[in-house]
């Protein structure tokens, strides 16, 4: 029955990762050009025109920017907070027709006044990319109501979901932890939704085959949480958490691992190296094709997103108590259960103070019935006990 229950879920996570047929194999970029501004402030122009080729400089610049972390995912606080209301749109990924008459029901409904408008909190992400629409943050605002928040220091969660989310993905569990009086920023993670630049269909500038690219959103991704608890702290929050699905709980970890503010930490699949994620994962196999055909390797593209992959910035990590759940699926193809496993063991040799819950099906199955409900489940349980022993341990921060 075990090896019936692997093939049947295998089969259902094969069909859910190839049934859009809109991503596009690109050519590989180094994307230097993205991270110039740390290159020129960081003093590396000189140090990286000597090396003998555009791998070999893109090598040095990610040993640079572990080595100067702090600089890299170090920011200036925005000055232009403000909350935006407007009408909850889908901006879908995919072209299949049952989401484009979501996405058609919902502008209806808009325009004929039957959709309220809702609060977003709108900022200028102090990590520029060169597309305006992208570089200005979005975030949905979750306010928990007063009387669920009583008797308790004001608590708020920043949630990120996967890669190529629609909107309304992770929207159920902020009002869930609402419920809980605590209150939600669901973060639009960079060149997603709202944010995505309108030459694109899928939010392919997040992860793709220009590795500078990959790498700035991930330093923006990373900034903009940073700055999100910059403005709840301005509304009188005091304890934080952060919550990422997938690609989201890379960036999540890279933030908490740089903010001791995040004391609370959920990770919805989790691995070590992006580049073993980009290289073995059944979403991003059009991808590795585009790395594949320019003749590099698994080892060395792991190299090549050194400075994004949550591996080398475990210690970091560790030096501030936190509250961690790390979630990772039986029969996942996306995030191998190699990696993830990984990650426990790095966590245990770290002495993290974790909990670990597995899924029995694979990483896009999770969405699905009755896994996405096992999976709300142990999100939602965690961070509600989490943020209560946060307040128990610590009433008045």
């Amino acid at each position: 029955m075990q090896g019936l229950y692997a093939r049947w879920m295998v089969r259902w996570e094969t069909a859910l990762t190839t049934r859009d047929e809109n991503r596009v194999v690109r050519p590989v970029e180094w994307g230097f050009d993205c991270l110039q501004d740390f290159i020129a402030s960081a003093g590396l122009e000189e140090m990286l025109a000597k090396s003998p080729s555009e791998e070999a400089a893109m090598d040095a610049l990610n040993a640079a920017i572990i080595e100067q972390s702090d600089d890299f995912y170090g920011y200036v606080r925005p000055d232009d907070f403000v909350l935006e209301e407007r009408c909850p749109e889908l901006f879908p990924t995919n072209v299949r027709p049952e989401t484009l008459r979501r996405d058609a029901e919902l502008k209806r409904k808009a325009a004929a006044g039957q959709i309220k408008p809702v609060p977003h909190l709108r900022f200028t992400s102090p990590v520029r990319t060169g597309y305006p629409e992208n570089d200005r943050a979005n975030a949905r605002w979750f306010p928990a109501p007063p009387e669920n928040m009583a008797g308790k220091p004001k608590q708020a969660i920043v949630v990120m979901p996967q890669w190529n989310a629609d909107a309304f993905s992770h929207n159920a569990l902020c009002r869930l932890f609402n419920r809980f009086g605590i209150s939600a920023l669901r973060l639009s993670m960079p060149y997603h939704d709202i944010r995505r630049p309108a030459e694109l269909e899928r939010s392919d500038y997040a992860v793709s085959s220009n590795i500078g690219r990959n790498i700035a959103a991930c330093r923006q991704a990373v900034v903009d949480v940073r700055c999100c608890l910059d403005w709840l702290e301005s509304q009188g929050y005091e304890q934080f958490g952060v919550l990422g699905t997938s690609l989201g709980s890379c960036y999540a970890f890279i933030a908490s691992a740089h903010d001791p503010r995040l004391r609370v930490n959920a990770f919805n699949h989790a691995s070590t190296s992006f580049g073993d994620v980009v290289w073995t994962g059944q979403s991003t196999r059009h991808i590795r094709q585009a790395f594949q055909d320019a003749g590099l390797t698994q080892e060395r593209l792991r190299t090549a997103f050194g400075s994004v992959s949550p591996v080398n910035y475990m210690r970091r990590f560790a030096a501030h108590p936190k509250k961690v759940l790390v979630i990772h699926a039986r029969y996942d193809l996306s995030f191998l259960e190699e990696y993830s496993l990984e990650v426990l063991r790095n966590f245990r040799e770290l002495d993290i103070d974790f909990v670990s819950k597995v899924l029995p099906c694979g990483h896009y199955t999770t969405g699905e019935t009755p896994y996405k409900f096992m999976d709300g489940w142990y999100l939602g349980s965690f961070v509600h006990s989490a943020f209560r022993q946060l307040a128990e341990e610590n009433p008045h921060p």
